[in-house]
């Protein structure tokens, strides 16, 4: 009785624990280095941005235009590393044509704060209205465009603005979902989760054409969590199987198919004006 005393003792402590820890269980703004990766990237328009969230934290971002573009990408990116680190990602949606608004969340990359998540869904909520107000950009024009924990962001800012379509990499239906996934041999750790992420429940609010991309092998969020998101999702929307090992690099191991399908994806959306450029 006392062993099992004890180990019902320790098992407690150990969710607490989880539950303590959570934010950097979460958010990795500093792996594999805050400031990692190439700020400059050769042929691709980069131009610093600063944006001011509502609490008053500053954010950096990059605003990338495209000449030709019809649309304009709002992009969120995972829960690590920066926006450096994803230049490739954004030059392909660069080149559908469209332009491109990539956010750096707080506590990220040159970004001022510490991430939570009301903290980030305030940071969309900043770059959006700078596409809008400063860009003059009609919403109809704006693609939410979000890769893994940016899918959370990518569907909340989605389900309070109005937005030409969603596009999803490697989404998850809720937090607590992925505390399942990870943490099987702990009962109960879902129901600690502080934060939700509750994007299935989101998307009933969401009527924008939706597009999900997922890899079957993938290491991070798994195949069947991206089907459970797409399977709760209204019409119209269309799922991307990308066969393979990929997480955010989707665009990456399947340039091909990927421009494809996003083609075929962005000929059905009706933009109502083309964003400017400058």
């Amino acid at each position: 009785m006392n062993l099992l005393l004890y180990l019902l003792i320790a098992y407690i402590l150990l969710l607490a624990l989880i539950r303590i820890f959570e934010y950097k269980l979460i958010f990795f703004p500093d792996y594999p280095g805050r400031l990692e990766g190439d700020w400059h990237p050769h042929g691709l328009p980069v131009e610093d941005i600063w944006l001011t969230a509502s609490d008053g934290t500053k954010l950096h971002a990059w605003w990338i235009p495209n000449p030709q573009a019809k649309f304009t990408f709002l992009a969120f990116h995972g829960n690590a590393s920066n926006i450096a680190n994803r230049a490739p990602t954004y030059d392909f949606l660069r080149s559908t044509p469209a332009n491109v608004l990539a956010l750096e969340y707080r506590g990220y990359g040159h970004s001022e704060g510490k991430p939570s998540e009301t903290g980030i869904y305030k940071d969309a909520e900043a770059a959006y209205q700078y596409l809008v107000i400063a860009k003059r950009t009609d919403p109809k024009s704006i693609i939410s465009f979000g890769q893994s924990l940016g899918t959370t962001v990518a569907i909340h800012l989605a389900a309070h603005h109005p937005v030409a379509g969603v596009i999803l990499e490697a989404p998850f239906p809720s937090a607590s979902a992925v505390a399942k996934h990870f943490y099987p041999f702990l009962p109960g750790v879902s129901l600690l989760v502080r934060s939700q992420f509750t994007t299935q429940e989101r998307l009933q609010q969401i009527n924008a054409p939706l597009l999900i991309v997922h890899c079957t092998e993938d290491p991070v969020i798994p195949f069947d969590l991206g089907q459970q998101v797409y399977n709760a999702a209204h019409a119209p929307k269309t799922f991307l199987q990308i066969n393979g090992a990929c997480h955010e690099e989707a665009s990456l191991i399947s340039p091909g198919r990927y421009h494809d399908a996003l083609q075929k994806f962005l000929a059905t959306l009706r933009p109502t004006a083309t964003p400017p450029q400058t």
